[in-house]
């Protein structure tokens, strides 16, 4: 997927309400590697959607009387009375303007002066290491190189990341290269617990069949 198709399909608005299909999905997020403005508007709006949540969650400051049949008749169309437009559309604005002069100018800024953060390299053909210690801050995603062997005919690769009770935590597809250099993904940053997480790397065929490749221990260390 490029990034007209991506605009095309109004494929992160989609994402964010999970209304992709997964082969759609996965073609996506693979494309989220690659394109800095996808990138940037699927974090905008995850943090639109999470703020609009905690305003709206609010208990409302005034109380409409009105008989208690003709507010069941209303239903939504209650929303569009000018006692209910006004706080929403004031919300709304709140919200918009929030965006435009603190969100956006922070991502942009974020995008413009990367820094490096936590990262650890995993060597898929290689057994019997030992833990891979990766130290990041509360909130903070970390990045990871996978090595990959050579020609083992799959046709695209995932990782699943279970957390120290065993869940799966996060899953998503590695990046496009060649077979003789790393792969590299991004696990996004939430609020982990320290302690020992497992990284699961499936390989996937052409026929869509997914087969686990390597299991490694990951040692993390919230600081």
């Amino acid at each position: 997927m490029d990034h007209t198709e991506a605009v095309r399909q109004n494929a992160t608005e989609r994402y964010l309400l999970d209304e992709l299909d997964p082969e759609v999905r996965d073609q996506f997020e693979e494309h989220l590697f690659d394109c800095q403005d996808c990138a940037l508007d699927l974090r905008a709006g995850a943090m639109f959607v999470e703020q609009s949540k905690v305003i709206l969650a609010e208990p409302a400051t005034q109380t409409v009387v009105r008989p208690v049949k003709a507010a069941a008749k209303a239903g939504w169309f209650a929303w569009f009375r000018p006692a209910f437009a006004m706080p929403v559309l004031a919300l709304l604005l709140a919200v918009i303007g929030y965006q435009n002069l603190v969100t956006y100018p922070n991502l942009t800024a974020a995008a413009n002066d990367p820094q490096v953060g936590p990262w650890a390299s995993v060597n898929v053909s290689t057994r019997g290491t030992s833990d891979t210690l990766i130290k990041t801050h509360t909130g903070e995603g970390f990045g990871l190189i996978v090595n990959l062997p050579p020609e083992d005919g799959f046709a695209s690769y995932r990782v699943d990341l279970y957390n120290p009770a065993g869940r799966l935590e996060w899953s998503g597809p590695l990046a496009a290269g060649r077979t003789d250099e790393g792969r590299q993904i991004y696990i996004p940053g939430r609020n982990r617990l320290p302690g020992t997480y497992t990284l699961v790397v499936l390989g996937v065929t052409p026929a869509g069949e997914r087969k686990e490749i390597s299991r490694h221990s990951i040692e993390l260390q919230v600081q």
